[in-house]
């Protein structure tokens, strides 16, 4: 893989492990369907990512999409999602740049899969997990649907982008990621002020 090709890759990559970091599931089958489909063009045929496309994993990957979207709109359980969310995300972001790598040197696809994919999905997961505490503090949970449809659009929208426009993708996460973590270092703040007033 050459070097502008790979740093595409690694873009396309890093951007859906940002997705996931909104949504643990819908990135890897958007992307399933796209590699099946044609529209991305990595081979998996023979590779140890070979089951990635496959019909049982598309079907998977869909249904647990579903349920994934539906669970965010249920109070209490939108909360205890986000625990089981936050290592599945890592992971599911590790596999989608590793997967987009896939014909590159094996270190350089899991060096760039670990710290960059699984440090994305992980930096923007803790952002809405941060999120969604803070919804369920000061509104008691009545705001989390807000919270989970701005999810579940910037998941939808970022995964679409990954795959359409890798480029625009990695400035668009670099972009959201850096608003996420401000956004939730003010209010943390302005819940310490409340707290010592």
């Amino acid at each position: 893989m050459e070097g502008f090709t790979m740093a595409i890759a690694a873009f396309m990559g890093v951007s859906l492990a940002a997705a996931s970091g909104f949504r643990v599931f819908l990135p890897p089958f958007l992307m399933s369907l796209s590699v099946r489909s044609g529209l991305v063009d990595i081979e998996l045929i023979g590779t140890q990512f070979e089951f990635f496309t496959s019909t049982p994993a598309i079907i998977i990957l869909g249904i647990a999409m579903m349920a994934e979207f539906a669970a965010y709109y249920v109070p209490l359980i939108d909360n205890l999602l986000d625990t089981l969310a936050t290592p599945a995300a890592v992971i599911a972001g590790i596999g989608m740049t590793a997967i987009s790598l896939e014909g590159s040197d094996p270190i350089i696809q899991w060096a760039i899969a670990i710290v960059a994919g699984g440090g994305m999905s992980a930096t923007i997961q803790t952002a809405t997990v941060a999120a969604r505490g803070i919804s369920s503090t000061f509104t008691l949970g009545v705001a989390n649907p807000v919270v989970a449809t701005g999810e579940n659009i910037a998941s939808v929208a970022l995964a679409l982008i990954a795959l359409l426009f890798p480029i625009l993708a990695i400035l668009f996460t670099i972009l959201v990621a850096l608003l996420l973590v401000r956004r939730n270092l003010g209010k943390e703040s302005e819940k310490v002020n409340i707290s010592h007033s």
